[in-house]
């Protein structure tokens, strides 16, 4: 109590100061980050709109703006984030490039904060590539243009995310910017991995680990090119290595609390699988830093591996419709649990057809339980 009253009484104090022309720009920012959100925002959007300069203010307004893009996230107001970049274009005018490129980025970072965003993310990553174009700061088209191409990915929307990847690649390898050629190679070995060209995704995935041996990366991008690695490797049927890559990818995840961690567990059961070792998978999901990721992303692994210890595909087929959006809303599980099907379709009618001289495929069907076309086929 005596500590809310002493907030409250700094707070009157400064916006007291404030009337008389007294306070600073950064302590108006820190009374408005103590207030409710709906007096919070037009006080801090007042403190950007400031006429104030020098460095202390820019900090102050920079302060206020990641408080504002705080307060829209928790509002899911992205429209309300679109409104502050346009408010910012003036005033960007006489801040740092570096500084602009910082504050709009963390802006797009906000916006990607709230689900279902993705289209306005594309929209604004859209008007501020013109924008940078129009006042010729290369930095920040370089990285908007960048962040596009992976919304274009993640929508599969592989050919303007390979026409932007092309363009980028030409234009960033003159300026020998290792960090942002490591991001840009990155997303073109997940372009072409999506669209199965193999031989490109692997090209790509060097280029990048070859620019990101000769600098310092950052924990997060590290984890995303052990990632990739492991999947290329999954593709190759190198399981072995690619649950290596994995299992390197979802420690650094986990030590960051990033979600990503557990995409790279679910990897690391389905290496296991595919390589026919289902008796490690407990002693995975039991370890202390997979018991974190504990629910329906990790039990859908562990239902596969049961129904393919058990060379059941009625089991098999079960846990696809139990858990569709945990193994086939992902394109890389979709793609392996196919052939894993198909595995374990051939090795069931084998095991099936070997007492046999002579068999009716109607009656393997039968044993089967499955639809006599799909046997015929097979």
């Amino acid at each position: 109590a005596p500590r809310a009253v002493h907030r409250r009484t700094t707070r009157a104090r400064i916006i007291l100061e404030q009337e008389a022309g007294m306070t600073s720009l950064a302590e108006r920012v820190s009374a408005a980050s103590d207030l409710p959100a709906a007096q919070a925002v037009p006080a801090l959007l007042a403190c950007v709109e400031d006429a104030a300069g020098g460095p202390e203010a820019v900090k102050a307004k920079e302060e206020a703006v990641a408080q504002l893009g705080a307060c829209y996230v928790k509002a899911q107001d992205g429209e309300a984030i679109r409104r502050l970049l346009a408010t910012l274009r003036p005033i960007f005018a006489s801040v740092a490039k570096a500084k602009t490129a910082k504050l709009v980025r963390l802006l797009l970072d906000r916006v990607a904060q709230i689900p279902g965003t993705t289209a306005l993310q594309v929209s604004l990553c859209s008007e501020i590539r013109e924008w940078s174009a129009a006042e010729k700061r290369t930095f920040l088209r370089q990285r908007v243009e960048t962040r596009l191409a992976a919304l274009h990915l993640e929508a599969r929307d592989f050919q303007p995310a390979l026409a932007l990847i092309t363009s980028l690649l030409s234009e960033v390898k003159r300026l020998d910017d290792k960090n942002q050629l490591v991001e840009i190679h990155l997303l073109e070995s997940r372009a072409h991995r999506a669209l199965r060209n193999m031989p490109k995704s692997k090209a790509a995935l060097t280029a990048a680990r070859t620019a990101a041996n000769a600098i310092y990366v950052p924990p997060s991008m590290q984890a995303q090119l052990d990632l990739q690695t492991g999947i290329v490797g999954a593709e190759e049927k190198d399981f072995r290595t690619a649950y290596s890559y994995f299992f390197e990818a979802f420690e650094q995840f986990s030590s960051l609390e990033d979600a990503t961690a557990v995409r790279a567990l679910k990897y690391m059961l389905l290496c296991k699988v595919m390589s026919a070792n289902t008796d490690d998978i407990n002693a995975i999901v039991s370890t202390k830093s997979a018991l974190k990721y504990a629910g329906a992303q990790v039990d859908s692994m562990k239902a596969v591996a049961d129904a393919f210890s058990g060379r059941s595909l009625a089991a098999f087929e079960e846990s696809l419709a139990r858990y569709p959006d945990e193994l086939q809303g992902d394109a890389v599980l979709k793609t392996h649990l196919a052939a894993l099907y198909d595995t374990m379709l051939e090795q069931n009618l084998t095991r099936l057809i070997e007492p046999f001289n002579r068999v009716e495929i109607a009656h393997l069907a039968s044993l089967i339980n499955l639809p006599l076309a799909t046997v015929e086929a097979k």
